[in-house]
């Protein structure tokens, strides 16, 4: 191999190995999220919104470096589609960081002693765990260029929508006590957003398909859930 060639497929390396870091930092803020909304943190909700700094550093990093190969080599066949698949897989790592921050934005709304209704809480945060999971498949699946783990992903999805479309149900019948009632439509708003974080999850899922097969599907077809 001659060396430009060498240096370039190094720096691709590289390059993939900070998007797979994004992940990394993704996975620790929904952690931190979790357990925020289980012991009412807001202080560490606010750490959360603070440190997507980082993750929007990371973002910036990543796409520079994808632009910097690009302007100084050719990329073709594998190469050219790693190098399109991480423009499009730092760009699902801000997005999960960003609800993440909306989902820390949302905990000190419902106050330091919210009405808190055991079953919906604990449904929220397994969607979450379980959203975190789709993320750390994700990755596995990106980094270990396995198909399979990707297609995978759809089948955790299923169950985090499952618990999206729970916990509204149990949010709209919290009876006439207005407190509950705000508590109970403000994880409700969590809830979609771990389930965005999920989604994302099985968009970089699609982008490891795109690198091995060389062809861009969809796994599941969001215009009919039912059958996704």
């Amino acid at each position: 191999m001659p060396e430009h060639r060498r240096h370039f497929r190094d720096e691709l390396v590289s390059v993939e190995q900070q998007a797979l870091g994004g992940l990394d930092m993704v996975v620790g803020q929904v952690d931190r999220c979790l357990e925020a909304l289980e012991h009412q943190d807001v202080e560490l909700a606010e750490f959360v919104i603070a440190d997507d700094d980082r993750l929007d550093g990371r973002y910036l990093e990543v796409h520079q470096g994808v632009l910097s190969l690009l302007a100084r080599q050719a990329p073709v066949a594998g190469d050219l589609r790693i190098v399109a698949a991480l423009l499009h897989t730092i760009k699902h790592v801000e997005r999960m960081g960003d609800q993440c921050v909306n989902i820390a934005k949302l905990i000190p709304l419902t106050g330091h002693e919210p009405p808190v209704q055991k079953e919906i809480l604990d449904k929220v945060l397994r969607m979450g765990r379980g959203a975190r999971d789709e993320v750390t498949l994700s990755r596995r699946a990106f980094a270990e260029r396995d198909v399979a783990l990707a297609e995978a992903l759809v089948v955790q999805d299923r169950v985090v929508n499952a618990f999206n479309r729970e916990i509204f149900a149990l949010a709209v019948t919290m009876g006439t006590d207005e407190d509950t009632r705000e508590w109970a439509m403000t994880m409700t708003l969590v809830a979609r957003a771990f389930e965005r974080i999920g989604d994302n999850a099985v968009d970089i899922g699609e982008q490891t398909a795109f690198i091995v097969t060389g062809l861009f599907r969809e796994f599941s077809d969001s215009s009919h859930p039912e059958t996704g």
